[in-house]
């Protein structure tokens, strides 16, 4: 701070100065240290908001990507009841059939129909949520969603403890806040110290031509500073405590998180493996050789229409399954800052 001054009495006089708080050593560091601290905790929570962006968008794509391979599904075999229909009116008519038959592959063409109207409202949702996401308008088209390719799973679960500490966003700006709050009782028990202010200024008298200086060395001591500062250490200690309990909830949080995607991985690829190479070729089998049966009479509608439903319920599982596989994998690299 910078002062000048000017009297014009008997005599003139002109004062002037300058005057400095200095902080007790230490405490100015601490300071710089502490925002320091809050700086990097502030990055850390703008990764991890990031990365929680990026896999909330792939979760959807995923799912809008189920939705169009379950409206291809329907609409395939809305067309096949439609056949199964008339085949059923057909051995009606000539009487190998009975008429619950026909009123079955209606009632399911029914179920077909509420289904894709179902899932056209979710698709609608999704293209809505995706633009959110993307930040443009709620109605911009998008374009068919590539299937997506099983991605392997290349860490183990020591690799993944070991990236938790390492790089896990969310955990990096808990320990930032734990140093911040550490920082912070070093700097509660610091404010015990004075702060001091030095100041020096020079004078002038006019017509005498006299001049002089003075410096001053003023020690701030605050009234009932020390009841204060108990007050504050206490607070700040708590707040390391705080800290430190959000640390450990923190981790563990995550590292549960890991095991339960880890986990949800491994089953989608036991499952896509299972119904890849035996549950849908199955059912495509027994789905042809049912027709067959079915057009000679040697079997009836309800062997028919199960099989169809079985072939379903297989391809569905399917696309669910790997994007359920995927969406795990988006969350794991959430977790960990890297893919897995």
């Amino acid at each position: 701070m910078i002062g000048v001054e000017y009297r014009d009495l008997d005599t003139r006089e002109m004062m002037y100065g300058v005057t400095q708080e200095l902080p007790f050593p230490g405490k100015l560091k601490l300071r710089g240290e502490i925002a320091g601290s809050e700086a990097d905790q502030t990055e850390q929570e703008y990764l991890a908001t990031r990365l929680a962006t990026i896999a909330t968008l792939k979760q959807a794509y995923y799912e809008l990507h189920v939705v169009h391979q379950s409206l291809e599904i329907y609409q395939r075999n809305r067309m096949l009841l439609r056949e199964f229909e008339e085949s059923a009116k057909a051995s009606y008519a000539v009487g190998r059939g009975a008429q619950q038959d026909v009123f079955r592959a209606q009632t399911e063409i029914s179920r077909v129909l509420t289904r894709l109207a179902a899932l056209d409202q979710q698709q609608l949702s999704l293209q809505a949520e995706l633009n959110r996401i993307l930040y443009r308008p709620p109605g911009t088209p998008l374009g068919v969603p590539e299937a997506p390719h099983m991605t392997p799973l290349r860490r183990s679960m020591d690799e993944f403890d070991a990236l938790v500490d390492q790089s896990a966003p969310l955990l990096r700006a808990q320990m930032m806040s734990v140093e911040r709050a550490q920082k912070a009782v070093r700097l509660a028990h610091r404010e015990y110290y004075p702060d001091f202010e030095i100041s020096a200024g020079g004078m002038r008298e006019e017509p005498m031509g006299k001049d002089g200086y003075r410096v001053m060395l003023n020690v701030r001591v605050p009234l009932y500073y020390a009841q204060r500062q108990r007050f504050e250490v206490r607070g700040a200690v708590a707040g390391r405590e705080a800290a430190f309990n959000d640390l450990q909830s923190t981790k563990q949080e995550l590292l549960f998180r890991i095991q339960d995607n880890v986990a949800q991985v491994r089953r989608s690829e036991e499952l896509v493996t299972l119904l890849e190479s035996a549950l849908i070729p199955q059912a495509r089998l027994t789905l042809s050789s049912a027709q067959a049966g079915y057009s000679v009479a040697k079997v009836d509608f309800l062997t028919l229409l199960n099989a169809l439903l079985t072939l379903q319920d297989n391809e569905l599982e399917l696309h669910m399954e790997i994007a359920a596989h995927e969406q795990a994998m988006a969350r794991l690299e959430e977790i960990i800052g890297e893919p897995p």
